[in-house]
């Protein structure tokens, strides 16, 4: 089994908002998610229903992330991660699909505090419209994070996910940190 531990060793930041690094098995699943046999393989496997474009659909510490239109992305607790990738790649065995246990390449940042500065917080670092009507929870937005790829999941008003690669996780939390110290507020949103 792979080794769980985290890039940064559990960073936390609490400024304007709080960000925490976490724990999070990741499987990748890249192949025609309308196939039935996908549906049912992935919905057996977390318990949530697959996500419509640009959601996320979750069934207690289980989600699905539309990434793009052939690529989903599984999360579920860290250690169960290699088992399931196993387990999916077996059951869709035959069908077009690619199935990869990412856990180990991907860094997690749990982000929380008030909706709106939440929002201010990564709308300083992304392109990609937060706003409320377009960022309503269940939304998932793969953007840029200032110089480097990374998702966003908001899973509820004033929580949200931050997903990137593992080589970059200081400079994500840092950003992050940066953007959320206090006396940065710009109460724009």
């Amino acid at each position: 089994m792979s080794d769980p531990v985290l890039p940064l060793g559990g960073a936390r930041f609490d400024g304007l908002i709080a960000v925490e690094e976490v724990p999070q098995g990741m499987v990748a699943l890249r192949g025609s998610l309308d196939a039935e046999a996908v549906k049912a393989a992935v919905t057996e496997l977390t318990g949530a229903a697959m996500p419509d474009p640009l959601r996320a659909t979750r069934q207690g510490d289980h989600a699905l992330l539309w990434m793009a239109p052939d690529e989903l992305l599984i999360l579920l607790p860290r250690a169960d991660g290699p088992q399931a990738a196993r387990d999916l790649a077996d059951t869709l065995s035959g069908e077009h699909a690619l199935v990869t246990d990412v856990s180990d390449a991907r860094a997690v940042f749990a982000l929380s505090g008030d909706d709106g500065r939440l929002r201010e917080t990564l709308a300083k670092l992304t392109s990609a419209d937060l706003s409320p009507g377009a960022f309503a929870p269940g939304t998932v937005r793969r953007t840029r994070l200032a110089q480097i790829p990374a998702a966003l999941w908001l899973t509820e008003p004033g929580v949200a996910r931050v997903l990137c690669f593992r080589s970059v996780a200081r400079y994500a939390f840092d950003l992050l940190s940066e953007a959320g110290r206090e006396g940065s507020a710009v109460e724009v949103l």
